[in-house]
């Protein structure tokens, strides 16, 4: 019963919290679209205050109960633009069954070349570009900030679950790959998009030469995505043999791309991808696409044309490969088993009302589903046992006028 009240009183601080941010960023107008919210936490290792972009799955919201937990998507450089893309894909694969729904947090940059590289240099070129390195190095404080402080407040006040995925781009993607190799742990997944591998005379791209050849990454996946940055005239051939400062970025990918390649002993799940009609600025949208199809091989379920009993198996090896268990979602077998309803499929629609009355108990809305199908099967004994079950776990005038028109009133 303890266990149970703690459980409620977190859900209701969290729903209280959710409000309460998300009151603070109302639209002005009442035509806007507010994707996120925006919230703030201090931290110590880096001595400032950080501003963080958060978006929960509407599902988190509007179900009956408050224990559905999300995976985690960490978006390095979460400006506007990257969190919004990254919001849009989650959402509109999830919708399709493809990716699960997820939180996606949004980390904007105080200081960019501070936080995302992980040692100093005097200066840089990247492709033809002078960067300014003054504040460079700090990238390994960045990292224990987001471990030590940032993980545990997402935990603590969202509705996140133990699997964590990183995003990063450029030195987002450097900073993805200095946790892959020396903090591996931390994350499920990687996405490293045109990472800057070059940085510090290849350093990191060293030590991941030595690391991928004798560390297990086991239950670990990482998508590597490398952006076409040559100048015309140059091509994947020639510029292996290239030495000029402008070259030494792709090349760095190229060389990382081998090392991942011939290392298969190490059970890492990797795939990397060239994007030959994308560069540098340009590769982050399709690139995270195919990396959620990717890292989430194992989720997709085409609800249309197969056996609806297959649907509890599958879901049990998606719990199997995400590493906690998952249900199938609510909103999908009770699309699905109004679809069989409609059709006069009315076996595989029982059965699916009824998984969904099993792994969502707590849900009016499962009650009042099942309710449906069996007013509609003329079976009103049953029928009206669902409706008040559903109003015994939340008053819905829908589903009372339901009931009272079985009960004659």
């Amino acid at each position: 019963m303890k266990k149970l009240c703690l459980t409620t009183a977190i859900a209701v601080l969290w729903m209280i919290f959710y409000n309460g941010v998300q009151a603070q960023i109302k639209p002005s107008q009442p035509n806007q679209v507010v994707i996120g919210l925006i919230d703030t936490i201090y931290s110590k290792i880096l001595n400032e205050q950080r501003r963080i972009l958060i978006n929960v799955p509407s599902s988190a919201i509007s179900q009956d109960y408050n224990k559905l937990r999300y995976p985690v998507i960490y978006l390095l450089d979460g400006d506007d633009s990257h969190f919004s893309a990254v919001v849009g894909k989650v959402q509109q694969l999830s919708s399709g069954y493809v990716c699960p729904e997820m939180i996606v947090v949004g980390i904007p940059n105080t200081d960019r070349t501070r936080d995302l590289t992980p040692t100093h240099m005097d200066s840089f070129q990247f492709l033809d570009f002078s960067i300014n390195t003054n504040t460079s190095g700090a990238g390994e404080k960045f990292i224990s900030f987001i471990e030590k402080e940032l993980i545990p407040y997402i935990d603590s006040l969202y509705p996140a679950s133990p699997y964590r995925m990183i995003i990063g781009h450029s030195f987002g993607g450097l900073t993805v790959m200095n946790t892959f190799i020396h903090h591996t742990n931390l994350f499920k997944a990687y996405v490293a998009i045109d990472p800057a591998m070059s940085w510090d005379n290849q350093k990191l791209l060293k030590e991941a030469k030595t690391v991928l050849a004798t560390k297990s990454y086991l239950g670990i996946s990482l998508f590597l995505g490398i952006a076409n940055n040559m100048k015309i005239g140059m091509d994947t051939i020639k510029v292996k043999k290239d030495a000029t400062i402008s070259t030494e970025h792709i090349r760095s990918l190229f060389e990382l791309r081998n090392f991942l390649n011939i290392n298969k002993q190490n059970k890492l799940k990797y795939t990397y991808k060239y994007y030959y009609n994308d560069n540098h600025v340009s590769i982050p949208l399709i690139a995270e696409y195919d990396a959620l199809r990717f890292i989430f091989d194992y989720y997709y379920y085409n609800i249309f044309g197969v056996d609806c009993k297959n649907i509890q198996n599958h879901f049990d090896n998606v719990s199997k490969q995400i590493g906690y268990h998952v249900k199938p979602p609510e909103r999908m077998i009770n699309t699905l088993a109004y679809l069989y309803l409609r059709s006069k499929r009315f076996d595989e629609a029982l059965y699916l009302f009824k998984l969904n009355v099993i792994n969502y108990p707590e849900s009016r809305n499962v009650f009042d589903s099942i309710g449906e199908f069996y007013e509609a099967k003329g079976d009103t004994v049953n029928a009206i046992d669902s409706y008040i079950k559903s109003l015994s776990i939340k008053e819905s005038p829908y589903t009372r006028r339901k009931l009272e028109k079985l009960q004659g009133k």
